[in-house]
């Protein structure tokens, strides 16, 4: 088995989204834990000149909501990167204030280096995007509210 940066960060992503606070994973080529709240994260190298089993990744601080969102609350289906337009030079699929209806292409996430569009489940106008394009997104993380 390869492994790269983005099979960690997607490995982090899972961990976060999960209810445990350790994974370890070994071949024989690598060992690797990860470790919810630990602080330093290592470069990687092969087993045979470094044991990976000490290696922790610092998981992201989560914004804690004082109250609970009202309306239609659209949530991440993966673990990615939140992308509001198709490309920088194109214009964002929503804005706030937006009609929008079931089935519109309403952002992206993009996971592995897949592009995944993202359709409304719901009718209504676009009352606030939680998040800023580019910015890292959690599975069931609330992305944007309609009313």
């Amino acid at each position: 088995m390869e492994i790269n940066v983005d099979i960690i960060k997607e490995l982090i992503g899972c961990l976060n989204a999960s209810s445990l606070d350790v994974l370890k994973i070994e071949t024989d080529q690598f060992k690797l834990t990860l470790e919810r709240g630990a602080v330093a994260a290592n470069e990687m190298q092969p087993s045979s000149t470094r044991d990976m089993s000490s290696v922790k990744l610092a998981s992201p601080v989560q914004k804690t909501e004082a109250e609970p969102l009202k309306g239609n609350i659209v949530k991440s289906p993966i673990v990615g990167t939140f992308y509001a337009s198709a490309s920088p030079d194109k214009p964002s699929f929503v804005s706030v204030g937006q009609h929008v209806k079931r089935g519109d292409t309403i952002y992206i996430v993009e996971s592995m280096k897949l592009m995944n569009e993202v359709t409304s489940e719901f009718e209504g106008s676009v009352k606030e995007i939680l998040v800023q394009s580019g910015q890292s997104v959690e599975y069931g993380q609330s992305i944007m509210r309609i009313e």
